[in-house]
């Protein structure tokens, strides 16, 4: 036999070899975040991408929602996480900016927190320590105390992603790989002299190119919020996630949200956004200066504690 034939004879043996014998070929479906393993990979541009996010904040106007709530205190970076179970609550959104959250114990359902915010300050009220705090939602320094760090507006920033701002740099990623299939959308600012920084990032699903996930960062590249959304369903032909874990972090704070019932684009009423003082509860004004008193001026209602 002429040895170029030969050689494509031992070729032939091989490749058939390696076909038929089992033990030499093994094959695995890949099976991510519990999807079919033939369940092909979706593909998407950075810009279709892009105006999904905007479709989906544009889609609601406000909501009504009864939720079931599962706060935690603690931070996994020091290793301790304390649950409170069956918290029910009560979500209410209108925009551009308000919102408040109604938190109920659980089994008695007495009332355990009622915080609303309607721009750039926040109000809270704890009847359990009769405290009344208020202040801006922005926090500059952390408070040991985690009550003091709640803001109904972390709440909105995660509940609703917001659209790309037009003077927003973008980054694209397509991270996949056996256990994780998504794109990866990086939203990064431009300061003065051309410094970058990374503000947030947003994940899609490739499985169905739902949101998935959400990032937002301090200037120092630390992560704020980390929110993630899953089990998608319609609410008045609107999608929306039932199910949205909330992570703070820094202020050592996070909670589970899985939506009972909700109404989208029913409207809700401006005085729902009303929140007042309940006479004889402590005033705590969060992150401010104590104002000072006028001249022979009668006493305030209620107690001031400031931090």
């Amino acid at each position: 036999m002429p040895f170029r034939q030969f050689r494509a004879f031992v070729i032939l043996l091989g490749l058939t070899a390696l076909t038929s014998t089992s033990c030499l070929v093994r094959r695995r479906a890949i099976v991510r975040n519990g999807a079919h393993p033939s369940h092909a990979l979706l593909v998407a541009d950075r810009q279709s991408l892009v105006d999904a996010i905007a479709r989906q904040y544009e889609a609601i106007r406000d909501l009504n929602a009864e939720v079931n709530m599962t706060p935690a205190l603690g931070s996994t970076e020091k290793n301790k996480v304390t649950e409170y179970k069956d918290v029910r609550a009560y979500i209410l959104f209108r925009k551009p900016a308000d919102i408040r959250i109604i938190g109920l114990y659980p089994v008695v359902r007495n009332k355990a927190f009622d915080m609303v915010s309607t721009g750039t300050d926040f109000k809270l009220y704890v009847p359990a320590r009769d405290r009344f705090l208020v202040g801006r939602n922005e926090i500059v320094q952390p408070s040991p105390n985690k009550l003091e760090n709640l803001r109904p507006q972390h709440f909105l920033d995660a509940i609703l992603v917001r659209p790309i701002a037009p003077a927003d740099k973008l980054l694209m990623e397509n991270f996949t790989d056996e256990d994780n299939a998504f794109y990866i959308i990086h939203v990064v600012h431009e300061h003065d002299g051309g410094q970058l920084q990374l503000a947030r990032t947003v994940w899609f699903d490739r499985t169905n190119l739902r949101l998935a996930r959400q990032l937002i960062f301090d200037p120092d590249g630390n992560i704020l919020t980390d929110a993630r959304y899953s089990d998608w369903k319609g609410f008045d032909n609107v999608a929306f996630p039932k199910h949205i874990e909330i992570n703070r972090p820094r202020d050592e704070y996070a909670v589970v949200i899985d939506i009972v019932k909700m109404d989208i684009n029913k409207g809700v009423s401006e005085e729902k956004f009303v929140l007042n003082q309940p006479e004889g509860t402590t005033l705590q004004i969060v992150g401010q200066p104590a104002p000072a008193a006028a001249p022979d001026a009668p006493p305030a209602k209620g107690r001031t504690r400031n931090k």
